[in-house]
C-alpha cells in the first residue's frame, strides 16, 4: 500500500509521516522522501548549484522514485540515494530498503506528478498558511542546512512561493484527504491511520 503526503515546504508532511509510521508500526512501515531523489548536481560549480531551482518538477529524478516505488509495491529491496543539502550532490552512500506492507511517500510534489498518483492508494494534502511554512522553512534550513537568513529569503521569492503557486498548492485537487494545521491534527491523522488500518484488514482477507 502506497500513501502519499504533498503540501507545501514547511507545512508538516514530515511529522505526519513520522506520526503515522510510529501509530501503525514500524515493522509494518517505511517512509520514502521525494527529496532523496534530487538529481546530482556535483557536475556544476557550487555557484551554480546554489542558484537551482529546486522546487520545480525538473529538480527531481522521478523516473527513478517510480521504478523505486514500484519495486517496493512488488515486494523488492531497493537502493535509496541519499542526498547531501549543504553541497547539493547526492552522497556516496545508499540507503536500504526492503519491503514492508504500507510506504509513505512525502514531498511537495508528489501529487502534481500523474504516474506517482497513479501509484497511491490514498492521497493526503497538508494545508498550512504560507506564512507558518516559510517560518519552519526559515528555521529549518538555517539550523539544519547551514543557510543564511538572506539565502533563504532570497530563494524563497525566486523559486519557492512561485513554484508553490504554479506546482503544489493546485495539486491539492488530487487529494483524498486535505489535512488542515498539519501535524498538530491528531484527529485528522488518526481518521487516516483507520483507514489504513482497514484497507490492510481487506489486502489481507
Amino acid at each position: 500500500m502506497l500513501i502519499g503526503i504533498a503540501g507545501a515546504s514547511g507545512s508538516g508532511k514530515t511529522l505526519v509521516a513520522h506520526t503515522l509510521y510510529e501509530k501503525l508500526g514500524s515493522e509494518k512501515v517505511t517512509i520514502i522522501q521525494e527529496d532523496a531523489y534530487y538529481k546530482d548536481l556535483s557536475h556544476l560549480p557550487f555557484e551554480e548549484r546554489t542558484k537551482f531551482n529546486f522546487d520545480h518538477p525538473d529538480a527531481f529524478d522521478h523516473d527513478l522514485l517510480i521504478d523505486h516505488l514500484k519495486k517496493l509495491l512488488n515486494g523488492e529491496t531497493i537502493e535509496q540515494p541519499q542526498y547531501d543539502y549543504t553541497t547539493h550532490s547526492r552522497k556516496k552512500e545508499t540507503r536500504r530498503i526492503g519491503p514492508h506492507q504500507i510506504i509513505i511517500l512525502e514531498g511537495i510534489l508528489i501529487l502534481a506528478i500523474p504516474e506517482l498518483r497513479e501509484l497511491m492508494d490514498i492521497k493526503i494534502y497538508i494545508d498550512t498558511p504560507p506564512d507558518i511554512c516559510f517560518i519552519r522553512r526559515l528555521e529549518r534550513d538555517i539550523k539544519e542546512r547551514g543557510r543564511t537568513v538572506e539565502n533563504v529569503i532570497r530563494q524563497y521569492l525566486e523559486t519557492v512561493r512561485p513554484m508553490y503557486l504554479q506546482f503544489v498548492e493546485p495539486s491539492k485537487r488530487y487529494a483524498d484527504i486535505i489535512i488542515p494545521r498539519g501535524g498538530k491534527n491528531f484527529i485528522a491523522i488518526d481518521i487516516v491511520k483507520s483507514k489504513i488500518e482497514k484497507l490492510l484488514q481487506e489486502l489481507e482477507t
